[in-house]
């Protein structure tokens, strides 16, 4: 099914509950998104978990990715959700809302251009930035700065994937914000030409 400006072509089996989608995003069969933003150009692949996050434009996210994964209560005598999901369990007791507005509110944030592979896992709060990759399996645990690449457990930078001079020309150019029809007309360049070249005709 090709790809469009007006709803997000979403899988079978996907739960989606509070979330929002750009322009042309895709969502892969199993994937669970909830309380998210999506921006334009972006997917995630087969049986991801993404919750409490803001995902830029053209983030390319990978099949079995969580992103935002809940942590439970570590200063309290029970870890238990029973705490919080209480009327689960007994018709007199409420939920926990301050607790879920709290978890809600510690959002994860993927940049533009960015690559999270597969089985990756990116913690709260945490900012994965422009133009960067996570490698499969790493776990994100601290900010990964623009155009880096890290990778392992807790993540760590591999090698940057465009120089910094690069990266801020790259940043400063937000190819990302331009119009479908600019995109087009570029695209024998974005797939002919490396950064550096593709810098020197557009910037």
């Amino acid at each position: 099914m090709r790809l469009n400006e007006f709803e997000p072509v979403i899988e079978p089996e996907c739960d989606i509950e509070g979330s929002t989608f750009g322009r042309y995003c895709e969502v892969k069969r199993g994937s669970r998104v909830a309380w998210s933003e999506f921006g334009d150009y972006s997917y995630c692949d087969r049986y991801c978990d993404i919750a409490n996050a803001s995902v830029g434009k053209f983030a390319n996210i990978a099949s079995f990715v969580r992103v935002g994964a809940t942590d439970h209560p570590l200063d309290r005598a029970a870890l238990h959700h029973f705490m919080y999901r209480s009327d689960d369990l007994w018709e007199d007791a409420e939920r926990d809302a301050g607790w879920f507005s709290a978890r809600r509110a510690r959002r994860a944030t993927i940049g533009h251009d960015t690559w999270i592979g597969h089985g990756a896992m990116i913690k709260p709060e945490v900012t994965v930035g422009h133009g960067a990759v996570v490698a499969a399996g790493a776990i994100v645990t601290k900010d990964v700065a623009p155009y880096e690449i890290v990778a392992g457990n807790p993540a760590r930078l591999l090698r940057r994937r465009q120089p910094e001079d690069v990266a801020e020309r790259l940043i400063a150019l937000a190819w990302w914000d331009w119009s479908h029809e600019a995109i087009r007309a570029a695209l024998d360049d974005f797939r002919g030409l490396k950064a550096e070249a593709f810098l020197e005709k557009y910037a």
